[in-house]
């Protein structure tokens, strides 16, 4: 069984629309912004405690 170019025409699976594209984009830009914001927030607390971070008792 041979598959044609027509058969390759159908896309598979589920189609955005160009909505669900930008809110999607818009989504993950917020999230990469998010994840951003939450390593510089801990780099800077790192950087403020500085070595007493590692001095505690065991």
């Amino acid at each position: 069984m041979a598959i044609t170019m027509a058969d390759n025409d159908k896309p598979d699976g589920i189609v955005l629309t160009e909505a669900q594209k930008k809110s999607r984009r818009q989504r993950s830009i917020a999230i990469a912004l998010a994840l951003g914001v939450l390593v510089v927030l801990f780099f800077a607390v790192t950087i403020v405690k500085g070595p007493a971070v590692l001095v505690r008792p065991l």
